[in-house]
């Protein structure tokens, strides 16, 4: 039988029911949510998924929920929340529905999980305290959806329903945004990959255009690579390397003769014809050619090796 219904609970709403709407609902187009505790609506059915409601973890009667004792825990131990469920037995599905090649669904699958997913469960089971991040706590994912959350004084019968309804497509923009990011950095890594491969020696990495290049430097272990350089429009750019994702420090700046410097200036301070540009910060550079932007690569080489001896 089909699926007609995708049953959730009524009153205010949490970030995983609500991204658990926008997977289902986009696998399932012409069904139906309902927003329901009545035991009718939530009484299992062939035509029906139930979700963060039920009081149960039931794939056979497609009950989804997560607040029951004992609640339904990953296999390291992680609690789920109503998203973790839905992600895990229905993810794959959303990602061919989405386009996503099936050499690449089990990695996308998994690392979506990963870095959305299995966030979201632990907030909804108060694994993480959120007051602990300071300023950007109220920026965090769930505080932003439940920003759509009628005010207190709204008396409208219908004020939940309609908050929960306008913040649902916002939900599906950014589950298929983020996916497709992750889709494209992970083609990105193949390329990259196979271009480090082919390098040899070179500290100088030339990329076909401009693309993420961090996460296959450091799994491919290219510790000896101290710049990247990539077309941009009609120009091109000289790239620095973070020491890792989630660092700002690089493997080698730029000279920092060069700091700051524009057009003539930099031509004067770097000897090279075409350099146009090059960040105060000294981690990118831009030049008019090719030829151009190797001679800056060659020199910040030479400068980064001198000055490290």
């Amino acid at each position: 039988m089909a699926i007609e219904y995708l049953v959730t609970h009524s009153g205010g709403f949490h970030a995983d029911e609500l991204l658990s709407s926008a997977i289902l609902k986009f696998i399932f187009p012409k069904a139906k949510i309902i927003r329901s505790r009545e035991k009718g609506w939530i009484a299992p059915s062939d035509s029906k998924i139930i979700y963060d409601v039920g009081g149960e973890y039931d794939l056979n009667n497609q009950i989804f929920d997560h607040h029951q004792r004992p609640n339904p825990l990953r296999i390291d131990g992680q609690p789920y929340s109503s998203f973790g469920l839905i992600w895990k037995h229905f993810g794959k599905d959303f990602l061919k529905k989405n386009s996503i090649s099936n050499e690449d669904i089990e990695h996308i699958y998994k690392e979506f999980d990963t870095k959305f997913v299995l966030p979201i469960d632990l907030i909804d089971n108060g694994e993480i305290d959120l007051t602990s991040s300071g300023a950007i706590a109220n920026l965090s994912l769930p505080n932003f959806l439940e920003n759509f959350k009628p005010a207190f004084d709204n008396t409208s019968a219908s004020a939940n329903d309609d908050a929960f309804m306008k913040a649902l497509p916002i939900a599906k923009d950014f589950i298929q945004s983020a996916i497709q990011n992750l889709s494209s950095k992970h083609r990105a890594n193949k390329i990259v990959t196979d271009l480090i491969n082919d390098l040899g020696s070179s500290e100088v990495l030339e990329l076909p255009t401009g693309m993420p290049f961090q996460s296959a430097l450091e799994n491919t272990n290219a510790k000896h690579i101290l710049f990247i350089i990539y077309p941009r429009g009609s120009e091109w750019t000289l790239s620095t390397i973070k020491i890792s994702e989630n660092s700002f420090d690089q493997r080698a700046k730029l000279p920092i003769s060069w700091a700051g410097l524009t057009n003539k200036d930099l031509e004067i301070a770097s000897g090279i014809n075409g350099a146009l540009f090059c960040h105060n910060a000294r981690f990118i550079a831009i030049a008019e050619t090719h030829d151009a932007i190797l001679k800056m690569a060659k020199v910040a080489v030479e400068i980064y090796h001198k000055e490290n001896l």
